[in-house]
């Protein structure tokens, strides 16, 4: 047997297979473990540990997600998953972000006896410094999501070189800290070459996330350090402006230009998400911005970003007419399927409304809506009306493909 699913196990079913268990165990050559957690299976799992493990999956019961796990179990949890064998692991994944207790240090100890086979480690779990600093040595490593920050590097020597990760998803509220350990990697280890710590990354990254992230500002320092990964497909900031820790005051630091440089920089970005766009309007940049990330990322089909709207119309207008944006007007555009916007206020008259849809339509053709807030009418109206747009559009495209066909199309008038 290679693959094993353990859930509610029956207490007698547990006991007879301990009891009439041949030579060697039930499961002597595992290597696909799923554990969910309960309280009845706790103390027998470890029948299914196998030295050929390869792939574990952890998660705890249901019904604890939102209680976190009884307090009283945690000690065996963590004695259970201190157990776990780990050299031959290639995927480890906890999952469900919930009160575990304290299991760091279980974790860890797995984390530091996993081997160059491994390719895949995620947990809402810390770990330690030593568990996290291993990690970024093993040279197979593709999809990590780590919580809590890089190791003090003060005291250790630097990484000669990091994991090709393809997804990286950060949390814990250590943004800054691994971002200056990248610029730290990037440009203060001497290179022989222009090879760097972060040579095969730079190539390798496709997905990067920031999760989790109080106090988090979307700013020039920000991006020029992600501007190094030019391969990226997904960024994603969770960055809340309304967050109660931030004073309320908006998070977003970009102007237009800095917009336009990161858009050259990441020419294969899909999905970008820079923080839920609020309510504010203090932010510096405006709707110009959009255009840029419609020309230079022509692969993008999700965004979510900021931009002021205290004058789009005008702005809209200097699109079309600014000899700045002569060259990016005649350029194709990114299929762009969902913007959100989210808070972003638009309060204008019927006349200036249809500049705003027209404007809209003429960065991102293919738009299919806007999504605002529920309480965010203005934009809702703009939606609506491209969302219209759009269907006429298909409608069309449908007519002329039947005519093309040669049959005669059935008109009706009203």
């Amino acid at each position: 047997m290679r693959r094993v699913s353990v859930g509610d196990l029956v207490e007698d079913t547990i006991r007879q297979l301990r009891l009439n268990s041949p030579a060697g165990g039930w499961f002597p050559a595992l290597q696909r473990l799923y554990w969910r957690i309960t309280e009845s299976n706790l103390p027998y799992v470890g029948i299914f540990f196998s030295p050929y493990l390869e792939e574990v999956t952890i998660s705890p019961h249901p019904s604890w997600v939102s209680s976190g796990v009884p307090h009283d179990i945690v000690p065996a949890i963590a004695s259970t998953i201190s157990a776990l064998p780990a050299s031959t692991l290639r995927f480890l994944n906890v999952t469900y972000t919930v009160a575990w207790g304290d299991l760091k240090d279980s974790l860890s100890s797995v984390a530091l006896r996993c081997g160059p086979s491994l390719t895949h480690f995620t947990s809402p779990i810390p770990l330690s410094g030593a568990a996290i600093n291993h990690l970024i040595h093993l040279p197979n490593l593709r999809n990590w999501r780590p919580i809590g920050h890089p190791p003090d590097y003060s005291t250790l020597p630097l990484p000669s070189t990091f994991p090709p990760l393809v997804e990286f998803a950060i949390g814990g509220g250590s943004t800054r800290g691994w971002l200056s350990l990248f610029e730290r990697l990037d440009g203060g280890v001497p290179s022989t070459q222009c090879v760097t710590p972060l040579s095969r990354i730079k190539e390798s990254l496709e997905c990067l996330e920031f999760e989790d992230s109080p106090g988090f500002t979307v700013n020039v320092s920000l991006t020029s350090a992600i501007r190094v990964f030019r391969n990226l497909v997904s960024l994603s900031m969770e960055s809340d402006c309304q967050d109660e820790d931030h004073e309320g005051n908006c998070r977003f630091k970009l102007d237009d230009d800095g917009v336009a440089k990161f858009a050259m920089a990441l020419p294969q970005l899909a999905h970008l998400y820079l923080g839920r766009p609020c309510f504010r309007n203090t932010c510096a940049t405006t709707v110009a911005c959009l255009l840029p990330l419609s020309v230079y990322c022509p692969n993008l089909d999700e965004m979510e970003i900021h931009f002021n709207t205290t004058n789009i119309v005008d702005d809209l207008k200097s699109i079309s007419e600014d000899p700045r944006f002569q060259t990016l007007r005649s350029l194709p555009r990114s299929s762009l399927e969902y913007l959100g916007v989210w808070q972003i206020p638009l309060t204008v008259d019927e006349a200036d409304l249809e500049a705003v849809v027209d404007g809209m339509i003429g960065i991102f053709p293919t738009v299919g809506r806007c999504f605002p807030a529920e309480d965010n009418f203005g934009w809702q109206v703009v939606s609506e009306r491209i969302a219209e747009h759009r269907r006429m559009l298909v409608l069309r495209r449908d007519i002329d493909s039947e005519s093309n066909l040669g049959f005669p199309l059935p008109l009706t008038y009203s």
